[in-house]
């Protein structure tokens, strides 16, 4: 007998990008978070864009779904994927939810890094992440946290995101 399934399906995402200074100075790319550029010094090194938001929500739509990660879906060793938008990715995991049958409830996202400080954009991300995952702004929320001056990320030298993510069965 064929299970049903559930109606909510829960994902985490995690990301992680080392920080420094912007090329030619230094093999960082311009810093780039929930697809807004931000002016900074310094900027994540990786493969794509390196946005670090939208990496690890890719990740949690994909998780909450089962389905393999954004390192097996869009490996780094693909040169097609050499400094592409991050919001390529995050299409392709929001297609995934809505071919499952699902929707997002909501979305709570959490930025660890002491520059630049998120505060008086936060609301620009909120809507910016519903604008790209077509969902309501009250279903987003951005904290932007410090690591008070502890490991890479205290020292400026990374950033590091926390993603849960809330999946509904549509009826």
């Amino acid at each position: 007998m064929p299970k049903t399934p559930p109606p909510f399906r829960i994902g985490h995402g995690y990301d992680l990008h080392r920080l420094e200074p912007i090329a030619p100075d230094g093999s960082g790319r311009p810093f780039v978070l929930g697809g807004l550029p931000f002016e900074h010094d310094r900027g994540p090194v990786g493969h794509s864009d390196g946005d670090a938001l939208l990496h690890a929500i890719t990740d949690a739509l994909l998780g909450a779904l089962g389905e393999a990660d954004i390192g097996q879906r869009f490996p780094d060793t693909d040169p097609a994927h050499d400094g592409a938008d991050s919001r390529i990715f995050l299409d392709a995991a929001r297609r995934r939810v809505d071919e499952a049958g699902f929707e997002i409830g909501n979305l709570d996202a959490t930025v660890i890094l002491e520059r630049p400080k998120i505060g008086r954009r936060k609301q620009e991300l909120r809507l910016r992440l519903a604008t790209l995952l077509d969902i309501d702004p009250d279903r987003v929320n951005v904290k932007g946290k410090t690591h008070e001056k502890v490991d890479a990320v205290g020292e400026g030298r990374a950033i590091e995101v926390h993603v849960v993510v809330l999946l509904v069965r549509r009826d």
